[in-house]
């Protein structure tokens, strides 16, 4: 696989879980801990292959409405993941960053997250973003308030407003829009997923649930990558 073929910025959707445990008679929570060794596979493989920037959606702003006892079960594997990985990515020059809604997650989560980014911050090889508490529709929103108000106070010229100024106020200021966002489980949507970031991501849906999904699956994704021709809507040929 050449350099050339890799892209920058790799989102996930990682889609599946439920369903892995329901075929083998488990419950939910079963495999959402397998899918947490999926996601371990996962920044291994970006980091060999020479990916910059994961994206993770890990919990959505619309997983709020999941019964109480299955969002407990989510934090505490937040919990576990936030305590006993971060030290492993951080020697692995592994950089976390966390986008979404952190006023609805546990304070303790808040805490932990804090920490792993302060620790983590100086790391330059693979950027892991994690999209927790995420909704794309109440980024969008909250960042064309945050113009609003600005423009509101005089600090910004509502006629020079472009979507440069637009999309410094997005969760992702800092992070290039992603080149390839990839689901898992067969299902072909988005889910309100960086709907404003990926405007020119090339799509890649994979039927394997997100349990399963390991460097094979990584790989895959890539290469269907490669075999695209991006053209950023000009016209060729």
């Amino acid at each position: 696989m050449s350099q050339g073929t890799i892209p920058r910025h790799v989102a996930i959707i990682m889609d599946g879980n439920g369903r892995w445990a329901k075929a083998r008679g488990l419950p939910r929570v079963a495999g959402h801990r397998r899918g947490a060794d999926a996601v371990r596979n996962a920044v291994e493989a970006a980091g060999e292959l020479g990916v910059r920037y994961l994206t993770l959606f890990g919990f959505s702003s619309e997983n709020w409405k999941r019964p109480a006892d299955e969002i407990s079960d989510l934090m505490g594997l937040l919990r576990h993941y936030l305590r006993s990985e971060i030290a492993e990515l951080h020697s692995k020059g592994v950089r976390v960053r966390v986008i979404g809604d952190r006023t609805r997650l546990p304070a303790d989560v808040v805490a932990l997250v804090e920490g792993a980014e302060e620790t983590t911050r100086a790391n330059t090889r693979l950027d892991l973003i994690v999209a927790l508490s995420y909704g794309s529709r109440d980024e969008i929103v909250a960042a064309a308030r945050s113009l609003a108000a600005a423009a509101r106070r005089g600090e910004v010229d509502p006629d020079a407003i472009d979507e440069a100024a637009f999309n410094a106020r997005l969760y992702t200021a800092d992070i290039p829009d992603p080149d390839l966002l990839v689901r898992t489980s067969g299902e072909k949507r988005i889910s309100n997923f960086l709907l404003w970031q990926s405007a020119y991501t090339e799509f890649v849906f994979l039927d394997v649930l997100w349990p399963d999904f390991g460097r094979r699956e990584f790989e895959a994704a890539i290469a269907e990558f490669g075999r695209r021709d991006r053209r950023y809507g000009a016209v060729v040929g």
